[in-house]
């Protein structure tokens, strides 16, 4: 044998190899299946308005299937919400057999999410899905989908507009109500008495603004013990909540508790508290949405807990629009129930978080 015959065999030896390795690396929780984890619609629902038809829409009745849908997601994704949102639009399309779906991604630029919206209404979009980045601003897309008769389903947050004329309905959790129960964890965590900071989401939009004044509403009315001393804008990124954490640290030593007003934040401020050299459950942390790597970080006891914010919207989404099509009423809101995550079910629970 000759040494370069030795050398290419070597090498053969060393891909195969590490072929087997990525082969055997540690999975992640498997992905939830059948119906764990999907959505449902709380009932019930006493926050919902007024029904629209499609009469009342104005509106013509299509065929889902062989109708151009557009699905415009606000952020980059780089965020496991975003990244399950999107999946769980074009998966439930495919299922559908929905043929022509397009999807745009405005890369957290809201003057790209309403270009994106208006070249979806131009290339013939039928009914539009869209994850709002803010709440304001939508007047060009909203008067040009009402010239069109172009229904709107909005997911995960709303925008400032009138239900049944400017959008059809708007589908996604109470998040005032996920305030509440964050605090009401916190409340738990600290037996009603301490100092606690705010990560707050990315201004603009109705979530952070919800979120906030939930949690102060019931930490008010149930622990006047409890004193919020710190508040700062994360804008509902992983390496901002690290630095607006770090600075926590340094001007507020004394904090007991963190709560962040979703799970990038909340990992980001676990980063600093490492990298701070602080023990696992010395400082508090609630946070909202149900991400694997939050639930995780619960059972390695880093966060006390989770208040879910489920982002699959692809089968509730495309149900109210087979529903409306048919000439069935739509509530203007239609709201998810969400779960909680904790120690006594985190462990258990990985696979049904995403």
């Amino acid at each position: 044998m000759t040494p370069r015959t030795t050398t290419i065999l070597a090498l053969a030896v060393l891909l195969t190899a590490a072929g087997c390795a990525r082969a055997e690396a540690p999975q992640t929780a498997a992905a939830p299946t059948g119906t764990a984890g999907r959505q449902v619609v709380k009932t019930p629902d006493s926050t919902a308005g007024p029904t629209c038809t499609l009469s009342q829409f104005g509106g013509e009745r299509f065929d889902l299937t062989s109708a151009t849908v557009g699905f415009s997601q606000s952020e980059k994704e780089a965020n496991p919400f975003r990244i399950a949102e999107t999946k769980s639009i074009k998966d439930e399309a495919a299922k559908l057999g929905i043929a022509d779906l397009k999807v745009t991604n405005a890369q957290s630029q809201f003057s790209k999410q309403i270009t994106d919206v208006q070249q979806l209404i131009a290339q013939g979009a039928r009914l539009l899905v869209i994850a709002p980045l803010n709440s304001d601003g939508w007047e060009p897309v909203l008067q040009q989908a009402a010239a069109k008769k172009v229904p709107i389903i909005t997911v995960d947050r709303k925008i400032n507009a009138k239900a049944c004329t400017d959008y059809l309905t708007f589908i996604g959790s109470d998040f005032y109500e996920q305030g509440r129960r964050a605090a009401d964890k916190m409340i738990e965590a600290l037996g009603g008495k301490g100092k606690v900071a705010i990560l707050l989401g990315a201004p603009g939009n109705n979530v952070t603004t919800e979120r906030t004044n939930g949690f102060k509403d019931r930490v008010k009315e149930k622990a006047p013990g409890l004193t919020i001393s710190f508040e700062q804008t994360g804008e509902f990124a992983r390496e901002k909540g690290q630095q607006v954490t770090e600075q926590l640290i340094q001007s507020n030593p004394d904090i007991n508790g963190i709560y962040a007003e979703n799970d990038e934040m909340a990992l980001g401020a676990v980063t600093a508290l490492k990298g701070a050299g602080k023990q696992p459950g010395t400082i508090k942390i609630v946070s909202i949405d149900g991400t694997r790597s939050a639930v995780q970080a619960i059972v390695d006891g880093w966060l006390h807990s989770v208040i879910e914010s489920n982002p699959r919207f692809g089968p509730l989404a495309f149900e109210t629009a087979r529903k409306f099509l048919d000439g069935e009423g739509i509530a203007d809101k239609v709201i998810i129930s969400d779960r909680e995550y904790d120690q006594a079910n985190a462990k258990d629970s990985l696979g049904e978080a995403y």
